[in-house]
């Protein structure tokens, strides 16, 4: 028999498992190479970052507890299935950015670079996340769902976000940071906003 080849296919469990786990990891590791600058981002993640340096909180905590009224919309907009997975991976990510301070020690790193490598790093596991249907909460969920829902790109409604959230953070940063991190978010968004396409792929 002739398989289909316009069947619907999906990712099996353990594929969603090992990208879910894979893309945390690469958006852990350029929040950790981010926060080494000490520059920030926009989106829940930027938010914590801001609260944590005020603070002197740990970012995985904040991060964790100011995504959870967003699960509620994402359960309201997608289903259980991907209220879950954002759930999964903020956890993910909240603990892995935890590690990485003791194991991945960072003494001295240009502005310039952390802001683009977190940029790359950050919106290729975002896109990994987004592929496998998670997300990095927040913003993010509100993104990918207009997105899906009204064919705005998800990479420029985080932009839009980001802006205001930097604008907030020339409040309370020096000027050359806040461009570093601007630069930085351009980036990542960028990165969204020309490689994520539903019709490209088929996710879970």
């Amino acid at each position: 028999m002739i398989a289909d080849l316009n069947a619907e296919k999906h990712y099996s469990l353990f594929e969603d498992i090992q990208g879910l786990i894979i893309a945390s990891a690469q958006a852990a590791l350029g929040i950790h190479l981010l926060r080494a600058a000490g520059l920030v981002t926009g989106g829940t993640a930027g938010l914590a970052l801001i609260i944590s340096y005020l603070t002197g909180w740990s970012f995985s905590l904040v991060f964790f507890v100011i995504n959870i009224p967003f699960y509620g919309f994402a359960y309201w907009a997608r289903g259980a299935a991907f209220c879950l997975k954002s759930l999964t991976t903020v956890t993910l990510v909240s603990l892995l950015a935890e590690a990485l301070k003791p194991l991945f020690a960072v003494g001295s790193i240009h502005p310039g670079i952390s802001a683009v490598m977190f940029g790359v790093s950050a919106g290729v596991g975002l896109l990994g996340l987004f592929r496998h249907s998670g997300s990095l909460g927040g913003v993010s969920i509100v993104a990918v769902i207009l997105q899906d829902k009204f064919g705005f790109k998800a990479g420029w409604t985080q932009l839009a976000h980001d802006l205001v959230l930097f604008a907030v953070a020339l409040w309370i940063l020096p000027i050359d940071r806040v461009l570093w991190s601007l630069l930085g978010a351009v980036i990542l968004n960028f990165v969204i906003a020309f490689n994520h396409r539903r019709d490209w792929y088929i996710v879970t």
